[in-house]
Formats: C-alpha cells, structure tokens, sequence
C-alpha cells in the first residue's frame, strides 16, 4: 500500500509547475475560508468589476481612456441601480409585511382546503395525518411571519452599515476598473516561479468566471422580469415579491428553482384554491422553468453545461456548506475550476513524456 502511495505521488507531484498550482490553490482556499466574511465587500466588488469590465473594454477601444471609460460606466451603474431600487424597493417592502399580516388567514385557508380531503377520499387521507401537516405548517409559516418581520427591522437598523459597505464596494470597483492590468501584473509577483500550470488555468478560469457572471446577472433579469409579467398577467398577489424570489432562484441550481416553486404554489392556492387559474399559473411556471433550463441556460453558459449535474449540485452542496452565499453564488465556476484543474494536472503520459 505504501509503495502505491509513493508512486502515486511521485506521478502527480515530481513536477513543480503541479507544486505551485496546489501550493496557490492551498493558500487561496485558506484565506477565502478563514476570512471570507472579512472579504465579502471584496468578493461583491469582484463580481460587479467583472460585470463591468466588458463595457469598459469597449468604450477604451472607440477611444476613450480606461479611467474615463471606468467613471462613465460605474455612473450609468449606479444611476440604473438607484433607479431601479427606488421603483422596486418600496413596493418589495410593502408586499413582503402584507404577505406575513396575511399569513394567519392563509393558515386558515390551507386548514379548510385541506380538511375536505377526508371527506373527499376517506380511504387515501387520514385525518390525523392533515392534522399533524397543519400543526407543522401553521409553526412554520408564523415563523416565516416573524423572520420577515425581524428581517425588515435589521435592515432598518443597518442601513447605516450598508451604507459604508456600499461606499467602500464601489471605490474598489472603480479601482478594479481603472487598474485592472496593473493589479494583475502584480499580483503575478507574489506567484511561484514555476506557474505555468497556475497561469493556464487562470487564464481559463478568468474568461469563465467574467462569463458566468455576466450571464447569470442576465439570467436573473430575464428570468424575474419574465415571471413578473407572467404573474401581473394572471392578477397573482404579490408579482414582485415572488417575481424577485424566482428571479433570484436562479443562483442554485435545480435546487432554487424547486424552492421558489412552493411559495408561488402556496400564494396560487391560497388565492384561488383548486380553481383553473391555479393549474394556469403552475403550467406558466413550469413553462417558465423549462425555457430557462433547457434554452436560457445552454445559451448563456455553454461551456459550464458540459458539467454533469450531478457534479454541479455536488459544488452547490461543498461550496455552499464551506463559504455560504458566495460558495452558491460561484459554485458553477469553482466546479469548472476542479475540473481544469483536473485536466491540468501531469498525469501519466505527461509522467511518461518527462522520462523520455
């Protein structure tokens, strides 16, 4: 057992170009798992200069400078962002406290829609069964009562917090713009010597993640604004509320899509029942949802796709459980990157190459 170990290490360690690429990816994981809270304004100013950088590059090849064409489109940013916050924000707020002052009448609604089932198949349900499932849904949603609830009041609190954290991303957003080829350059100065392997995978991890990015900011877009026609259009309560959440489902893949399903079904029956109007939301939903897996999806990330999605709900699951938001957010590129990783790595015939 001992010699395999030592051969094994042997193939896949001998070169240092593979010594300096797991030594980076040892160092990278440790700082971002042990400060990744510290480094969140970090992390958010990443992805915005990502999203960013496209615009940037093209208003500097009609002419412009890079830190003029950094300041015009971190303003029109900012202008669209507050825009948008002060139309959506207000009314979010307003829907998320009617939502939880209604949830005592949706618990009464759920209990009187589903205490016909007995009746209607005596033999299937069991009215101890529907007791007990309401019991356990009248604590859960009066606890999701109290979190919105608690949740609006923190952010009230905090606002003066955000604020400096908003502040503080876009002076290292603007930064990120304007120096963007400087910071490279020097952070390749604290790289090993031999990085050849680190800087194939970079250079492919890079043009991945500024991909990814933008086309998840799209997806969010696409989506949300396609639910909230959808729901405004079939006169569902709470269109932005549940618009937002759906849009923002997007983020975790598979697994979002079938969480932000129960809050849209719930809202749906309490509104109607098992009325038509119900089966048509559930059926636009589901159409909603195919789209943007089976033609959303494979246009804005093909190259992510080829991922098994067994292999992406496993990233989702490890990334999520080890750097929270951020680990969901990137799981898709932190999966690509296992994989490069994986397909950089020497392996045997490189072994055998070496020797010859």
């Amino acid at each position: 057992m001992l010699d395999v170990i030592k051969h094994w290490y042997r193939q896949r360690f001998t070169d240092p170009g593979a010594v300096a690429l797991f030594l980076s990816l040892l160092f990278g994981f440790v700082v971002v798992y042990f400060l990744g809270h510290i480094l969140a304004p970090f992390f958010a100013a990443v992805v915005i200069a990502y999203l960013l950088d496209w615009p940037v590059s093209r208003l500097e090849r009609l002419g412009l400078g890079r830190v003029l064409s950094a300041a015009v489109v971190q303003l029109l940013f900012a202008i669209l962002v507050i825009l948008s916050l002060i139309s959506i924000v207000p009314t979010f707020l307003s829907q998320m406290a009617n939502l939880a002052r209604e949830i005592p009448a949706m618990i009464s609604r759920s209990q009187e829609l589903l205490l016909t089932l007995p009746e209607e198949y005596p033999e299937l349900v069991n009215v101890t069964l529907i007791q007990s499932v309401l019991d356990d849904l009248r604590s859960r949603l009066l606890g999701s009562a109290d979190a919105i609830l608690s949740v609006s009041l923190s952010s009230l609190t905090n606002a003066a917090v955000l604020l400096v954290y908003l502040i503080l991303v876009s002076v290292l957003v603007f930064f990120m713009l304007k120096d963007k080829r400087q910071l490279l350059n020097s952070s390749s100065r604290f790289l090993p010597r031999n990085r050849e392997l680190v800087s194939r995978v970079w250079r492919e991890m890079n043009v991945q993640i500024a991909n990814y990015v933008r086309g998840k900011v799209i997806e969010i877009l696409i989506v949300g604004g396609v639910s909230y026609l959808s729901f405004m259009l079939l006169d569902l309560r709470y269109p932005l509320l549940l618009s937002v959440l759906v849009g923002f489902s997007v983020l975790i893949p598979y697994i979002g899509a079938a969480a932000a399903t129960v809050p849209v079904a719930m809202v749906g029956l309490f509104q109607w029942g098992f009325a038509p109007p119900f089966f048509y939301l559930m059926v636009v939903y589901g159409i909603i949802q195919a789209l943007d897996g089976n033609v959303l999806v494979p246009i804005l990330f093909s190259e992510a796709v080829n991922l098994h999605p067994i292999a992406i709900i496993m990233a989702v699951l490890v990334f999520g459980g080890l750097w929270g938001f951020w680990g969901v957010f990137f799981a898709i590129p932190l999966a690509t990157l296992v994989k490069a990783v994986v397909n950089a790595w020497p392996g045997d015939d490189d072994s055998l190459a070496k020797t010859e």
